[in-house]
């Protein structure tokens, strides 16, 4: 300090150094943008402006460290740039917003408008509602109306193969009847219309008797089938049953005979 003014000296003044200014880590430049927007949208239009999977984020990432990424800060993840593009997004469809609801009086100031304008605009444009399709009611039919349910009803039993079986060759059989009733009509009203027309009747009646036996064959061999395989399921079930209480016996022999034997060995020690 100075003796006579009482002021302090150039010399001992305390130096203060300007501090640089604070900047988020991952804050982007406008440069680092547009290659971000550029790298993004080449894989974009690859993928047939499909969404981007993982490998591809890490080739974006790549592309913009490559030429901005000399600082070690600077450096950007694929999780980096793709928040990057998602707020790039949200931020155009603010701007798309704005554009459109002026009807053309207003055109948009940000940088990176057009380039995802040429990119996303087309998905991203407002679709007109479709009007209302009127459809006409077909008219309400009149309530059937329903008797009460007896507290005795109940539901049929469930039809089994016999039970069809039954039923199929009853049905052929009553086709075979039809049929010879229908040839006696024919031969019984005319003999002019030929043999022709009765020859067709026989075989065809014969075909329908013939379907009825194979038909019943095909059952049969069926029934014997299950039959056979139920049998051998039983058998196995009881060669198993008796293996397991084989087994379970001669376990039982086994720990008795030890058993003896340490009992054995005691006394042998006692006396």
């Amino acid at each position: 300090m100075n003796d006579f003014t009482g002021t302090p000296s150039p010399a001992t003044a305390p130096s203060r150094a300007l501090q640089p200014l604070a900047c988020r880590e991952d804050c982007w430049t406008e440069d680092a943008t547009h290659t971000l927007i550029e790298a993004w949208g080449d894989r974009y239009l690859e993928l047939n402006r499909g969404n981007l999977r993982q490998k591809h984020w890490q080739e974006v990432a790549e592309a913009v460290n490559a030429i901005h990424g000399q600082i070690k800060k600077a450096r950007r993840t694929d999780v980096q740039c793709k928040n990057r593009i998602d707020t790039l997004k949200k931020k155009y469809k603010i701007e798309k917003a704005r554009v459109s609801d002026s009807n053309g009086a207003l055109t948009s100031q940000w940088p990176f408008y057009e380039r995802l304008d040429a990119l996303i605009g087309s998905n991203t444009s407002a679709k007109k509602p479709s009007p209302p399709v009127y459809r006409k009611t077909p008219p309400m039919l009149p309530p059937v109306p329903v008797g009460p349910r007896s507290a005795t009803h109940k539901r049929p039993a469930p039809v089994t193969a016999d039970e069809t079986f039954r039923r199929n060759f009853s049905i052929v059989a009553a086709a075979a009847a039809a049929v010879e009733e229908v040839e006696e009509a024919e031969s019984a009203r005319s003999e002019s219309d030929g043999n022709g027309n009765r020859e067709g009747v026989k075989e065809l009646a014969q075909a329908i008797v013939k379907f009825g036996e194979i038909y019943e064959r095909v059952e049969e061999s069926k029934r014997k089938q299950m039959i056979d395989l139920e049998v051998k399921r039983m058998q196995f079930a009881k060669d198993l049953e008796i293996q397991r209480m084989q087994l379970f016996m001669d376990t039982q022999v086994q720990l008795e005979k030890i058993k003896h034997a340490k009992r054995s060995s005691r006394n042998d020690s006692y006396s």
